[in-house]
């Protein structure tokens, strides 16, 4: 039976889990998650833990944060005026907003505080900082 390897395309069902056994996200009730080893479409740990694996291959694997979103960087919170908020936002503790940044592009952040006077903004991966404990099933590779 073949094993994945890089370059192949797999097919993976898995279930994803915090340090404190949280799921953050699962294939389970939809179609396994297909992606090329090498390409980097999923994060690195994962595509690591595929090698090797043949299908019907089932296997747990933590992903330290640094194979997986990387380590919170402190530089990628700002704290802004609330004023400079539009003035019919309701900004909310864990909501999820754009920033446009002056070259056009578009910076996904997570509200993490709201003040009378100042909302902080974390442009941080939500899973940034964090060892993932994933459940890998290898359903198929070509």
């Amino acid at each position: 039976m073949a094993q994945a390897q890089p370059g192949d395309t797999v097919k993976v069902h898995y279930t994803g889990k915090l340090e404190d056994g949280t799921i953050f996200d699962s294939s389970a009730d939809r179609d396994p998650l297909q992606f090329s080893i090498g390409e980097g479409r999923v994060i690195p740990g994962f595509e690591q833990a595929a090698i090797g694996m043949s299908p019907g291959d089932s296997k747990t694997v933590t992903i330290p944060a640094e194979q997986a979103y990387g380590s919170h960087r402190p530089e990628l919170v700002m704290v802004v005026e609330r004023q400079r908020m539009p003035a019919d936002l309701s900004v909310e503790v864990g909501q999820q907003l754009e920033i446009r940044q002056s070259n056009g592009q578009v910076i996904p952040v997570i509200v993490t505080d709201v003040s009378e006077s100042k909302v902080t903004l974390d442009a941080n991966h939500p899973l940034a900082g964090q060892d993932l404990t994933f459940e890998i099933e290898l359903v198929e590779v070509s």
